[in-house]
């Protein structure tokens, strides 16, 4: 099997900064950033902030975007969609539904949204399912198969940057699967001090990486919960350049395109000490693209070996956590694509996503 090669041929280009926390309001009092997004059924282009109160308590927010000229600008606030209301979701000094990454998927009627619940033991994945983007439908905690090849539990770990892709792909065997991607960590010290890493069997890198976990189209079709019961955890990729040297994760969902699935990632340098709490990081956040097979995406063809988008300007500079560049969400505005992400879990901006191999007419599958 050919190793990837580092062409990708896309390009971000920062447009500006489309939401910044409203003075006075207590929910947004640490930031708005990390949003999820998605089209009402009347067509409307909507934003699902994170929004962040005192003591890091995190709900989702209902945001309509503002076009001029076909570009985002801005946004108009519609309220809160989702708020940490369940036990599972609530800790005894903490709280919060983190980071929303929203997929629209046809063959279900329904945007899945991926959320991370930050409760009791740390950050655990959960889903929630809406046909409007303003009802959600919890399904519940992630309940990861049980794969007796890995040697271990996948649910025994924090999990975060999980995903959908938009349409059943293949998995390793070629059966037609919805597919999430996913981030689990694998140093349990921070519930048990002194407790070791835990890696899979085959892993020999204990940094965070991404992940791939499948269910059958079948079973999803009979009954939408059965998105939280993933199987098939097959390992995608794991930090390989400067940029990512801590960790990586998934961004956005992935997108069609004719090279195969364009996944628009996020890779850390730094240093983060023990613990969730984001303002003791002294880290920095940036933007790369991967491409993954589209008969196999679980098999990366291509990755940047630098960023295509880095913290360069005040606000991805200076916020809660300085030098974050945190894209989660994509969306198509007459024919062109657009990117928005976190600035410094502080703002959201955004940024046209282009392609940048010549002579090449691309149709847009978004």
């Amino acid at each position: 099997m050919p190793e990837p090669t580092t062409t990708v041929p896309y390009s971000l280009t920062r447009l500006g900064v489309v939401m910044t926390p409203e003075p006075g309001d207590p929910l947004e009092a640490m930031g708005v950033f990390n949003p999820g997004s998605g089209r009402t059924p009347d067509g409307r282009l909507y934003l699902l902030p994170r929004m962040v109160a005192d003591g890091n308590v995190s709900r989702v927010g209902f945001a309509e975007v503002i076009l001029q000229d076909g570009v985002p600008v801005g946004v108009e606030r519609q309220g809160v969609v989702l708020a940490p209301d369940q036990g599972w979701e609530r800790g005894a000094s903490n709280a919060g539904v983190e980071d929303p990454r929203v997929t629209w998927v046809p063959a279900l009627g329904v945007h899945v949204m991926t959320y991370v619940a930050f409760g009791p033991l740390g950050p655990r994945l959960a889903l929630a399912v809406s046909d409007d983007l303003q009802q959600w439908r919890r399904l519940g905690p992630v309940q990861f198969t049980y794969q007796p090849d890995l040697d271990t539990d996948l649910c025994l770990f924090p999990n975060k940057d999980a995903v959908f892709f938009p349409e059943p792909v293949p998995d390793p065997d070629g059966h037609l699967c919805f597919a999430m991607l996913h981030r689990p960590m694998w140093d349990l010290g921070w519930l048990r001090p002194g407790e070791i890493v835990h890696l899979p069997a085959g892993v020999t890198d204990p940094r965070p990486g991404i992940w791939i976990s499948y269910v059958p189209v079948d079973l999803a079709l009979a009954d939408v919960r059965a998105l939280t019961r993933p199987e098939r955890h097959t390992l995608v990729a794991l930090p390989e350049h400067a940029f990512e040297d801590l960790k990586i994760g998934a961004g956005p969902p992935p997108i069609r395109v004719d090279e195969g699935w364009l996944l628009i990632h996020h890779g850390v340098v730094g240093h983060i000490p023990d613990g969730f709490d984001p303002t003791t990081q002294q880290v920095e956040y940036a933007a790369g693209a991967m491409l993954l097979d589209a008969d196999d995406p679980s098999r990366v063809i291509a990755r940047t070996d630098t960023p295509i988008l880095a913290p360069e300007t005040a606000d991805e500079r200076t916020g809660i956590v300085a030098n974050v560049v945190f894209p989660t969400a994509i969306e198509s505005i007459d024919g062109v694509r657009y990117v928005f992400y976190g600035m410094a879990d502080a703002k959201i901006g955004v940024a046209r996503l282009d392609h940048t191999a010549p002579d090449h007419a691309e149709p847009d599958h978004a």
